[in-house]
């Protein structure tokens, strides 16, 4: 029985650590750090004249049919014309997206007849960059006008070599599941990124508005899932940090629905457990004290460990219940019948295109932690390059 008991209060404290628990000390210490230093002072724009040149980089694969709109949405943006540089990506793409593009001059086309995935279209596209720095973002995603010239501010600090923008999704249609599930956890971890940003770096940036110092880019292996994630944390092994802004942000419909967003979620954990191999050495607290806190704390326990541990709650709950190991393990065991069903009508509403907000945090919550489990299984069999099918929208 001692056993079991060890491995219930290890697993539930590590499922209370990664999802509540982290964020209150990280709120914590970043409040101490505001008492002893202050807040952060927000640096200051140069003049136009004086603004760095940037190339605004756009990764598609057959988007002919957001083109139009995503070009429209370039020609918003707020800088001087002549500092800022398109380029589209067109990785193997079959579609009319060339065409299209052909219309609007002042685009560069970078273009591989071969579909080798994103991260291959980042190697060859930012080959070819001049400027200074390069903002990241997907074809569908539509960014604030604002955004370039909050991500060159954020660059005025020269200890920053990436800039993370928010993401925020929203659904088409009011009670969409995947759009607003989907949008609820962003909120989440965009708070969690604001928090670390500040005591420290963020952890990571997410390819929907990202941008670096040209310079500082590494090519990356072509079989790379997470290649916006992988890119930005090798700023942080090189002593760089990555801001974070919500100022500069993209924005996004959901996923049609909760299949749709299963794909996405299996491949986004495939491409965490990866990546924390790959950035494995950023976990050493004697090299990185405060960088391996946050990426184990904020990643790897999320993307590895969390997951086990909440499952492995079930049978080791019971277990301790039939033996009669006391009150608190019985209450605990009610907790988790508690949450499992109201995680089940949230499944039920859901399918049948209602949502309930009690119902549906758990619901959404249990989702993304089953498919971390596919996820794993997506990486011991997935056999390619970078490429994946792309989750349709809202």
């Amino acid at each position: 029985m001692t056993v079991l008991k060890v491995l219930f209060w290890i697993c539930l404290a590590i499922c209370i650590y990664t999802n509540v628990g982290y964020g209150i000390i990280l709120y914590l210490m970043v409040c101490i750090k505001r008492m002893i230093k202050g807040r952060t002072k927000r640096r200051e724009l140069p003049e136009d004249d004086a603004l760095p040149d940037v190339t605004f980089l756009v990764c598609a694969y057959n988007e002919q049919d957001i083109v139009n709109v995503k070009m429209e949405n370039i020609q918003q943006l707020n800088y001087p014309q002549k500092k800022l540089h398109v380029m589209w990506v067109t990785d193997g793409s079959s579609d009319n997206t060339n065409e299209r593009l052909k219309s609007y001059p002042e685009v560069e086309i970078v273009y591989s007849p071969e579909r080798r995935g994103k991260t291959a279209a980042l190697n060859h596209g930012i080959s070819q960059v001049k400027s200074e720095i390069t903002v990241m973002t997907d074809a569908n995603t539509m960014v604030n006008s604002e955004a370039i010239r909050e991500i060159v501010r954020c660059m005025q600090d020269p200890k920053v070599g990436c800039v993370a923008g928010e993401k925020r999704v929203k659904a088409r249609n009011e009670g969409e599941a995947a759009g607003e599930g989907e949008g609820l956890y962003w909120k989440y971890e965009s708070a969690l990124k604001h928090l670390d940003s500040e005591l420290y770096s963020a952890m990571g940036a997410a390819g929907e508005l990202n941008a670096i110092r040209t310079e500082l880019y590494e090519p990356m292996p072509e079989n790379a899932l997470l290649d916006d994630f992988v890119m930005s944390m090798k700023m942080i092994k090189r002593g760089y940090k990555i801001a974070y802004t919500s100022d500069a942000y993209a924005m996004e419909y959901g996923s049609a629905d909760m299949d749709e967003e299963s794909k996405r979620k299996r491949r986004i954990a495939a491409g965490g457990l990866q990546s924390c191999w790959w950035l494995r050495s950023l976990m050493n607290p004697f090299r990185y004290p405060l960088v391996s806190f946050q990426f184990i704390s904020h990643r790897v326990l999320r993307w590895s460990i969390t997951p086990v541990a909440m499952f492995a709650l079930i049978p080791i709950n019971v277990a301790l219940v039939m033996m009669k190991a006391g009150t608190l393990y019985t209450l605990v065991w009610i907790g988790q019948i508690l949450f499992y069903l109201a995680a089940f009508g949230g499944y039920v509403l859901a399918e049948r295109g209602h949502k309930h907000r009690l119902l549906y945090l758990p619901y959404y919550f249990l989702f993304m932690n089953i498919n971390v489990f596919h996820g794993i299984n997506y990486l011991r069999t997935h056999k390619g390059g970078g490429t994946w099918e792309k989750a349709k929208r809202g």
